[in-house]
């Protein structure tokens, strides 16, 4: 179990200390993809919904999801993040992709803040959209790039640096 970051040596469960680690800058990005009908995302692009702007309201759930991760990841240190962004493609018809960016200068890595980002964006676009399309999927949650801090830099094969 000491392998693990998050158990000592018994097994038991513990926050990381960092108390010795220097503050660097740190930056993650993740993505998250939800599949739907085409007619579902015309209706998100077109601003059409009755509930109104699903993406600008996404975005704000997301950078918001991101300053409230401590309180929903049970061993995640509080960060004071220095910029938190959401960004919304479309790689096809049928589906929307949210890609995140967190940044902080910290003792910690922002990783877990980028992905919830991703994670609450997606849950709020479901949650908006699901009166006119209940098949709506979220998939593939995943972190992209990450920088800063001793472990160096994580990229996903097949993906370009930003």
């Amino acid at each position: 179990m000491s392998d693990l970051s998050h158990f000592d040596e018994h097994g038991a469960s513990r926050m990381v200390d960092v108390t010795e680690k220097p503050p660097t800058a740190r930056r993650a990005r993740a993505e998250a993809r939800i599949s739907m009908d085409a007619a579902t995302q015309t209706l998100i692009r077109d601003r059409k919904l009755s509930k109104g702007d699903v993406l600008e309201v996404a975005r704000l759930a997301g950078i918001m999801g991101a300053k409230r991760t401590a309180d929903l990841i049970p061993l995640c240190h509080p960060l004071p993040l220095d910029a938190v962004t959401v960004q919304f493609s479309y790689p096809d018809s049928t589906t929307v992709v949210i890609e995140t960016e967190a940044r902080v200068v910290a003792k910690t890595g922002v990783e877990m803040e980028a992905l919830t980002a991703a994670a609450v964006a997606a849950l709020t676009v479901y949650d908006m959209c699901k009166a006119v399309d209940r098949g709506m999927t979220i998939e593939s949650v995943r972190l992209l790039e990450k920088s800063g801090g001793r472990s160096g830099h994580f990229q996903r094969s097949g993906e370009a640096p930003r």
